[in-house]
């Protein structure tokens, strides 16, 4: 959906620079210049922002899911097949 008229900005937008990393509204705001001309949008803007915030892991869960998801090379690796016995 689009949020801001004025710079044709999607919700989809503003969930994306978030993904990428955006950490505060007024960051958003410089990057997709969002609710920065007529201001119709700021309600709008701030609670998606809000929610996509919300929804997004902290940096501590993030290295711990990823940690989680780490397959040690032993246990990784095919196992050698032993040699037949003549």
């Amino acid at each position: 959906m689009i949020v801001c008229v004025c710079h044709r900005v999607s919700d989809r937008d503003i969930e994306r620079e978030v993904r990428h990393g955006c950490a505060s509204f007024e960051e958003l705001q410089d990057e997709l210049r969002v609710a920065t001309a007529c201001g119709r949008c700021h309600d709008c803007a701030r609670d998606t922002f809000d929610v996509a915030r919300a929804c997004r892991p902290t940096a501590a869960e993030a290295l711990a899911n990823a940690a989680a998801r780490v397959i040690p090379i032993a246990a990784a690796a095919p196992q050698a097949a032993a040699p037949l016995a003549a």
